[in-house]
């Protein structure tokens, strides 16, 4: 059985917390909870003997944060209606928990970053592939991919229940590329309509299908579905040390908006994680 985080709202808000990341993260702030949800995520945080708080809220929000103990780790313009940026702010429970452990890794994916993410169209991947929208008939075989592909995840896809309870939401749109009816690779997008904006995640490709820009492939159609539902600002967070998507997102123009710490359960730890907008 695989472990995951809890997610559940607290007022009109969405938290999630957990030993996995062991971290509480406020996904998404409604200002009537404000600031009392912060008291809440620091109870939980405590009560659990999580290492990190993180909060995705307005900038406006930001001052009291920081006088709350919590400190800026990533920026994205716009974030809201297109018109006001978001923060990602941390509060860290532990030192060791905010201090970075790969240094040298981050460095060289910097460094893979200024010399090969310089091309703004993606190459074209396989022609043979075909691109579609999953569906929940789909979930089953999007998990074993995903559990192909992830040791470890910060979010149950492993089950095919919570893959079709994130489809049937409306809010979450998953696209796949098939080679002769077989999956070979998977993104999603989870759609913030009421504030505009849409994270781009889940990428998962097949070890056989890498290095055939599948995930590039992905991105701009999802970008092209987005664009049509009127969503202004798109984002992802992305692992620091999986130099490929970093790469690709470089070059399909997003902008490096900063690093979330130590931050998220994933391939079998605890790492750090990117932020990239593109508006």
């Amino acid at each position: 059985m695989t472990l995951s985080d809890t997610t559940e709202t607290f007022g009109r808000s969405l938290l999630q917390y957990g030993p996995l990341s062991s971290r509480v993260y406020l996904m998404r702030l409604s200002e009537s909870d404000f600031p009392k949800i912060i008291f809440e995520m620091e109870r939980i945080a405590r009560k659990g003997g999580y290492g990190k708080a993180l909060a995705k809220v307005p900038a406006d929000a930001g001052p009291l944060l920081e006088e709350k103990g919590y400190h800026p780790e990533a920026r994205i313009p716009g974030y809201y209606h297109g018109r006001t940026d978001g923060l990602f702010m941390s509060k860290y429970f532990c030192r060791n928990r905010g201090q970075e452990r790969h240094p040298g890794r981050i460095r060289k994916t910097l460094a893979l970053l200024s010399t090969k993410g310089a091309k703004t169209r993606p190459p074209k991947q396989n022609s043979g592939l075909i691109l579609r929208e999953c569906s929940p008939e789909d979930a089953r075989e999007m998990s074993r991919i995903f559990r192909n592909v992830f040791s470890t995840y910060p979010f149950p896809v492993y089950d095919p229940g919570f893959l079709k309870e994130m489809m049937a939401s409306g809010e979450s749109r998953y696209f796949c590329l098939t080679d002769r009816g077989k999956m070979a690779g998977i993104a999603g997008a989870e759609i913030d309509p009421e504030h505009g904006n849409a994270e781009m995640t889940d990428f998962a490709v097949l070890p056989e299908y890498q290095g055939q820009h599948l995930a590039a492939a992905l991105l701009v159609h999802m970008e092209a579905e987005m664009a049509r539902m009127g969503i202004s600002t798109l984002y992802t967070i992305a692992r620091t040390l999986s130099p490929g998507i970093n790469i690709t997102f470089k070059r399909a123009g997003y902008t490096l908006a900063g690093k979330l710490t130590n931050n998220t359960q994933i391939c079998g730890g605890i790492e750090s994680m990117w932020v990239w907008y593109k508006r």
